[in-house]
């Protein structure tokens, strides 16, 4: 990312602050709209304020970048200031008289995002400060650990010159040394979360500008252009076409699918899913972005791109008479679909209208649109959690049942897959194309490391060895601890800026309540609440009191999870055991689609962080024969097996030895 403004410390000195801030306006002007008189006094006020802090000797070759974009948080840096021992992250806060804590989240959050996903900052320390011009002087402890992101620094108008004159004595010189050139060069690729991916693809920001800060994100790229270019050759041929996007957890297919939906080419396009918490979590949101940037969000733009797929085949199953208005559609979690007999289950809220399975309604439906239709289904692999999911085989009977009025794209691992949920075909077949560019096989959610995918896999599949592997050649952010308050207390340490940690279990583990978990999360509401809102507030996630399940975190996320491990899958002897509790016992499940749910439950949960997974297995207590601490103790020694890491290892890492001063 390019800063509106940069110069050295020698410039700076000799130029007017009144005339550099009247060149950021004119840059505002040009991007956004027209300036006040306040933003232009409040940005000459702050070059006033920098340029006594480069008056000291030594400063000249310092570059200082002011309004540097942060694409993720679509915020702006007030001002970076590279001197050659550090990288110091500004907040002006004008007219500020005293530090407050939603302002010190603020730039917290700003310095950790450059470590996380700008390259050239992961190697020195980064500073952040904020500047509360009118506040009285505070004080500031020393010194500060390394490496990373030290603790926000406070500082006022009058101070801050001293406090930085403090940071290059405490601080030796940056080896290599910096270089504000090839620093502002350097990449900025952020991995945004779902709800700033969905805020952000809705302003108009496509996937290429929010790649993750790895090469492997071509993947999602090359997965991204090939749906472009499908849905182009179907609008321009008039055809009817289901493209199947597949892939790992976390590796972007959600992201695939806002991408289309948010995208400039689709305007009659729609989101539908049949999670309502990540409906209603997304809508809130987008809703909340428009209202905090002053942006007027038409009733359109917040129902029709998102909508419930279970409401979206009833409604347009009472009427028959009229075609949906999109083209477009994505499909999400596809494989989740209802057969016929969930489809046409009544329940005691509702009476069904449908009469066969979802597919089968939704091409009928589609099929009444004139000239082109488009489904993009998006496809987790090892994610079913719901009796009465078709899967895809449900979706390549329907298509192969049109004779040839819907064709079908996908990757060719759906071709003979051995399992039935997985595979729309058994063999080649006329009415399906195949383009491997359709599987997103390499997680992108995960920012600390693409390793935790296939460690999951490993350990729900009974592969300690492998699991083990991975875990000795990666940094595995997973972490183990048997202490439920030790939990807690390193998930709120480490939540640093703006980022939000919580808590997840199963549905099924009902005997967390003897922990004292007894509560999770019901319906949409509480989950906007939970997602969205943020501590003090007691319903929020990083009040770590609630517990979300695999039915309200799926297809959402949080920067660091505690994962509580119920009772319902456990260890024996010879493996894996899934369990359901009813009445005063736990019973063994023999069915196999009843197991594999169970155990996609822990694949859910398990993938649902962005950096950190916090796992805490019970103590359990022998005077309970539904908590037995044997099989807890036999669950933790396979995890530590495995290679989950001990909780106290984390805190270690994170605590390193303070630096010395600088001799000068």
């Amino acid at each position: 990312m390019i800063p509106w403004l940069s110069c050295t410390g020698e410039e700076l000195r000799q130029a007017e602050p009144a005339a550099l801030a009247a060149r950021l306006a004119m840059i505002q002007s040009r991007r956004f709209r027209e300036v006040g008189p306040e933003q232009i006094d409040a940005w000459a006020a702050s070059l006033e304020i920098l340029k006594s802090v480069v008056d000291a000797e030594g400063t000249e070759r310092w570059s200082i970048l002011l309004e540097y974009d942060l694409l993720r948080l679509e915020r702006r840096v007030d001002a970076i200031v590279l001197t050659d021992r550090a990288i110091l992250v500004l907040e002006f806060k004008h007219q500020g008289t005293t530090f407050r804590p939603d302002d010190l989240r603020q730039v917290e959050d700003y310095a950790l995002d450059l470590r996380d996903f700008h390259a050239g900052s992961r190697e020195y320390p980064i500073i952040p400060v904020l500047v509360a011009t009118h506040a009285p002087a505070p004080g500031n402890d020393w010194p500060l650990a390394l490496p990373g992101v030290t603790p926000v620094l406070l500082a006022n108008a009058a101070s801050l010159p001293a406090l930085i004159a403090d940071i290059q004595y405490h601080f030796a010189p940056c080896l290599p040394p910096l270089d504000g050139e090839a620093w502002t060069a350097a990449p900025y690729r952020p991995v945004p979360g779902i709800v700033d991916a969905a805020k952000m693809m809705f302003a108009r920001h496509g996937v290429e500008d929010i790649a993750a800060a790895r090469a492997d994100t071509s993947n999602l790229t090359l997965t991204t252009n090939a749906i472009r270019q499908a849905v182009d050759e179907a609008r321009a041929k008039g055809e009817r076409l289901v493209i199947f996007v597949t892939g790992i957890p976390g590796a972007g297919k959600t992201l695939c699918g806002l991408n289309v939906v948010f995208g400039e080419q689709a305007e009659n396009a729609a989101f539908l899913t049949g999670n309502a918490p990540l409906v209603a979590v997304l809508r809130e949101a987008l809703a909340r972005d428009a209202k905090a940037s002053g942006r007027r969000q038409p009733a359109r733009q917040g129902r029709g791109f998102l909508q419930n797929v279970h409401r979206f085949l009833e409604a347009h199953t009472r009427d028959t008479a009229n075609p949906p208005p999109e083209h477009l559609v994505v499909f999400d979690e596809a494989q989740r679909a209802w057969d016929a007999a969930q489809a046409m289950r009544d329940t005691q809220r509702r009476q069904s209208v449908l009469r066969d399975s979802e597919p089968a309604h939704m091409l009928e439906i589609m099929s009444r649109v004139p000239g082109w239709a488009v489904i993009v289904a998006l496809v987790g692999q090892g994610q079913e959690i719901n009796t009465g999911e078709a899967g895809l085989t449900e979706w390549g009977r329907v298509i192969e049942e049109t004779e040839g009025r819907w064709h079908a794209l996908a990757a060719p691992c759906v071709v003979g897959a051995a399992e039935p949920a997985q595979r729309l075909s058994q063999h080649p077949a006329p009415w399906l194309r195949l383009d491997a560019a359709l599987h997103l096989r390499v997680p992108i959610r995960s920012v600390r490391d693409a390793a935790g995918a296939g460690w999951v896999d490993a350990v729900l599949s009974n592969r300690p060895e492998d699991a083990a592997r991975i875990a000795a050649g990666s940094e595995l952010p997973y972490y183990l601890t048997r202490d439920l308050s030790a939990a807690r207390a390193a998930l709120r340490r480490h939540a640093r800026g703006l980022r939000r940690s919580g808590l997840v279990c199963s549905s099924g583990a009902r005997r967390l309540r003897a922990d004292g978990l007894g509560h999770v999360l019901h319906g949409p509401e509480e989950a906007v609440r939970w997602f969205l809102d943020r501590w003090p507030d007691v319903r929020a996630s990083d009040a770590l009191e609630v517990c979300a399940t695999e039915y309200a975190c799926q297809g959402l996320e949080l920067d660091l999870v505690g994962l509580a491990w119920g009772g319902d899958f456990m260890r024996t002897p010879a493996g894996w055991q899934a369990r359901a509790f009813a009445g005063t016992r736990w019973n063994t499940v023999k069915k196999l689609d009843e197991w594999n749910f169970i155990r996609n439950t822990y694949r859910v949960l398990l993938s649902r962080a962005r950096y950190e997974t916090v796992i805490w297995v019970p103590p359990g207590d022998d005077s309970d024969i539904t908590r037995g601490s044997a099989e807890f103790d036999l669950l933790a020694q396979y995890l530590e097996e495995c290679g989950a890491r001990p909780l106290s290892q984390w805190e270690a890492e994170t605590t390193p030895g303070l630096p010395q001063p600088a001799m000068i």
